[in-house]
């Protein structure tokens, strides 16, 4: 074997390749045509202009951004007083990628020894998952609370198996750090990546692997577990009395990934194919692998649950299991998580290839990850269903912030996520939005649709919706709509309203109705108050600090290699192949 193969990967080596790979995709602004950037980017604008006043009034004539955590945002905010809004996120989208594969190193370490952890590592940057969820997607919060979340677990393991105290305080930190970027991580990371690794830890602890009993193991995973429980409820406490004020009691909204993939080839391509990539060939290796060895069958059953909730309702078990929040949540997330969950196996299947056929299986390994995410960045054009719309918004924007216009509220339709651009940057206020669960107007919450722009999209409801709106336009100060597509110029016509201005050689008509008067402001008991500002201002953001600080000043202790039984390996004391 090459003896470059037989060394593990240097740290810095596998940032650098990140770096390499996404950097140049992020500074060229590749996700800016993704799904919810401008959605992260508006949340963002909100806290550069107002950090302690987390009432928006610029959609759904007014929203708490309490109803979603504020990391990511906070972050953009600060990075734009320098970059500006869509800069800023682009360097706290490749932060998350940066911090990613450190975490998968970390994560895989509690399973095979550092040479696979480290083309673990390594793999996780071409993930093809990775890829469609930062470049089609854009969630920015999935990505970052993950990326934190898998350095948190190895803290978890050490103080779980050793009585680490700097372990404990450590992986508390970055497990309330990853709730401030995305609760929904960490819920579900609790059972399907936080459970494995306490079982082995169990495990490792009965076989004698450590010092420590199964008891133990178990009392202090009890004593991280409720300690992060009080944390969570602390940083994230505007979100939860939210949550409980307003429940989400919404018509639930169609997603494409809650379908049945076997129905949809293009849906199956998207949700299945893109993400997992080349990793479908190695699932027969996963499969067997990770059922023959009894170290990896806690992962191996974590990564099958996992698998099957990323199928949406291909099966019927996240149905089954989640009840009312299958209508809620989407389903990409998880098929991005699992392909993190078997990265320690695919790691050792690397080194298992390279053990046997040295460079012919670093080439094909290469090109399998080159596949992957290139696939996903190839479907970027592919893709039918792709946002598409590029149009140039400005003389929306440069209309509602002039001549007094912000002081009615406004509706777009056919904009799609270019609806969030200009709320951005106009001061006017907007009957629509882009953030489902922040919705609290009747005309919307009563039909399953989402955004007002999309009306058409989902049918009966969607225009629905839209009418019960228009019929209601006098009580908004809803006075201007823009239309970008002729769909829906017949239903204005007939509600009374007419055109009055085009922009960009008529590919985008202005309309408006006399007799509506000027926008007042909602009164709404979802307002949060002055000390709830206060809070959602400083602790999450500060969480994250804290956990910076300690990654520095309490450095990691360097453990002894783990070793994994392996059917081909270096015999070290021999120096030679053993089978």
């Amino acid at each position: 074997m090459n003896e470059n193969y037989s060394r593990p990967i240097p740290l810095l080596a596998i940032v650098l390749v990140a770096l390499a790979v996404h950097g140049p995709l992020l500074l060229m602004q590749l996700p800016a045509g993704s799904f919810d950037t401008n959605f992260h980017i508006f949340l963002a604008s909100h806290y550069a202009h107002h950090w302690f006043n987390p009432w928006n009034e610029k959609w759904f004539a007014g929203f708490s951004q309490t109803t979603y955590p504020p990391l990511t945002h906070q972050w953009i905010a600060l990075f734009s007083t320098i970059v500006g809004l869509k800069m800023g996120y682009m360097l706290v989208q490749l932060i998350a990628v940066l911090l990613l594969p450190v975490g998968v190193l970390r994560f895989a370490r509690i399973w095979v020894d550092e040479r696979a952890a480290s083309y673990a590592a390594l793999g996780s940057i071409f993930l093809g998952a990775l890829a469609f969820l930062v470049y089609q997607a854009g969630q920015l919060a999935t990505v970052s609370s993950a990326a934190l979340y898998l350095n948190a677990l190895p803290y978890f393991y050490e103080w779980s198996t050793e009585k680490s105290g700097r372990s404990l305080v450590k992986g508390v930190a970055l497990s309330l750090t990853a709730a401030a970027a995305h609760h929904v991580t960490l819920i579900f990371g609790i059972i399907l990546f936080a459970g494995p690794v306490l079982l082995v830890a169990c495990m490792d602890a009965r076989e004698e692997r450590t010092d420590s009993s199964v008891g133990g193991v178990i009392s202090r995973a009890l004593v991280f577990a409720i300690l992060v429980g009080v944390g969570v409820g602390l940083v994230l406490l505007p979100y939860w009395m939210a949550l409980i004020q307003h429940p989400i009691h919404q018509i639930p909204i169609p997603h494409d990934s809650r379908a049945n993939f076997l129905l949809n080839s293009v849906t199956g391509i998207n949700y299945f194919l893109i993400p997992y990539g080349a990793l479908i060939f190695a699932f027969p290796f996963i499969v067997i692998r990770g059922s023959s060895v009894p170290r990896f069958r806690p992962l191996l059953l974590g990564f099958w649950l996992t698998f099957l909730f990323g199928l949406g309702g291909t099966t019927p078990l996240p149905k089954w299991l989640l009840g009312r929040a299958y209508d809620i949540l989407t389903f990409e997330r998880f098929t991005f998580w699992a392909t993190l969950m078997v990265m320690p196996i695919v790691g050792l299947l690397a080194i298992e290839l390279l053990e046997r056929f040295s460079n012919k299986a670093a080439v094909v390994l290469s090109l399998a990850a080159v596949i992957s995410i290139g696939a996903a960045l190839f479907w970027l054009r592919a893709n039918p269903y792709r946002p598409t719309i590029t149009m140039d918004v400005d003389p929306v924007i440069a209309f509602l912030n002039r001549d007094g216009h912000d002081s009615y509220r406004y509706l777009t339709l056919g904009f799609g996520s270019e609806l969030a651009q200009v709320s951005t940057y106009t001061d006017a206020s907007s009957v629509d939005g882009d953030y489902n669960s922040a919705r609290l107007l009747p005309e919307m919450t009563r039909y399953g649709s989402a955004q007002l722009t999309n009306a058409k999209f989902y049918g009966s409801a969607g225009m629905a919706s839209l009418r019960a709106m228009l019929e209601h336009a006098n009580r908004y100060g809803l006075k201007y709509i823009f239309v970008h597509d002729s769909y829906y110029e017949p239903l204005l016509t007939f509600a009374g309203w007419r055109k009055t201005e085009t922009f960009n050689n008529g590919d985008i008509t202005t309309w408006s109705k006399d007799d509506v008067p000027p926008a007042h402001r909602i009164e709404s008991d979802a307002i949060p108050p002055a000390w709830m500002g206060l809070m959602w201002g400083t602790i999450p953001i500060g969480i994250s600090v804290l956990a910076m600080f300690l990654e520095i000043l309490l450095p990691a202790r360097r453990r002894a290699p783990r070793l994994v039984e392996s059917p081909v390996r270096l015999d070290e004391r021999e120096g030679h192949y053993v089978a």
